[in-house]
């Protein structure tokens, strides 16, 4: 019986190539192996497939604002404006006017410009609407001023006070006016910033100024304290008489300037501290006196026929 050998001579040749084949250098590219100079081309980018519930039309958009330095949202006194933004070549498109404090809208897909005024104070922000609702927060940089009048220990009441707020400018301490006809208690919310502010305690002089510090997220209370008083005019035949009616008088300071004008039997007047001439006219008759006018003390100011 014949018995098969191994062929081991074929097993050690076959053995000794497979280095040889793992070695082999990789063909160059078709470019360079036939010898031309082709560029090669960038890849091609797969299209991006929107998922199928990718919303593409109108989102909803919700605005909300907060003081800086104060992560609570603004509960009142806001009001939204929305824009779309059309670029440089052209001015913002208004699109609507919200005035709820968080309000939410809808808008199409686009490039808008959302400005949000608190009181005098107001800030902007660009935004985008694509493909999925926006929630915007916006910080406004702000504080406010509560005013009020008194005279010493005693407050002025609210409706017989008037108050005008300025932004100082270089050389001119009122410089820009920004408020107007401010009364007592109301609340002005203003940038952050130094402001002159001007009480006006009747219609005549009574007129107090001083400058405050409006400070982001922080109210500033103050006390405007005049120094006036309010007289009662009067044309008398004898002291303590009875008050001639449809008198006209003049109230003018030292210097002869006219302060107040009023007519009737004993109208009444705020002044300032000082010294004052107090002209009356009746039936053609011209009769005059001086005062003096002390804070805080309010008087009848009698002119007698006789001083004419």
């Amino acid at each position: 019986m014949t018995r098969l050998r191994p062929a081991t001579g074929l097993c050690v040749a076959l053995v000794a190539l497979v280095p040889a084949v793992a070695q082999a250098q990789p063909l160059p590219p078709p470019a360079i192996r036939d010898g031309l100079a082709t560029p090669s081309l960038p890849p091609v980018a797969s299209p991006t497939i929107p998922p199928p519930d990718a919303p593409s039309g109108p989102q909803q958009v919700t605005l909300s604002a907060f003081l800086s330095g104060d992560s609570k949202p603004i509960r009142s006194g806001i009001v939204w404006r929305i824009f779309l933004d059309r670029g440089s070549e052209a001015a913002p498109e208004f699109k609507e006017k919200l005035t709820t404090p968080t309000p939410t809208t809808t808008l199409p897909p686009g490039s808008y410009i959302v400005h949000a005024a608190y009181g005098l104070a107001a800030t902007t922000r660009r935004i985008t609407v694509a493909s999925s609702p926006i929630d915007e927060r916006l910080a406004i940089e702000a504080g406010a001023l509560q005013l009020s009048g008194a005279i010493g220990d005693i407050p002025i009441p609210p409706e017989r006070v008037m108050f005008s707020i300025y932004q100082p400018l270089p050389n001119d301490s009122e410089g820009r006016l920004v408020a107007a006809n401010v009364k007592a208690g109301e609340l002005v919310r203003l940038p952050e910033g130094t402001y002159h502010v001007v009480s006006t305690y009747g219609e005549s002089n009574a007129i107090m100024r001083t400058d405050l510090r409006v400070d982001r997220g922080k109210i500033t209370d103050a006390t405007l304290n005049h120094r006036a008083a309010t007289v009662t005019l009067k044309l008398v035949a004898a002291a303590g008489g009875e008050a001639f009616a449809g008198t006209a008088f003049s109230v003018l300071t030292p210097g002869g300037d006219v302060i107040r004008e009023a007519i009737g039997a004993f109208p009444t007047v705020v002044l300032a501290e000082g010294e004052y001439t107090v002209i009356a006219r009746h039936n053609g008759k011209v009769y005059t006196r001086e005062f003096r006018v002390e804070s805080g003390l309010n008087s009848d100011i009698e002119v007698l026929v006789d001083s004419g």
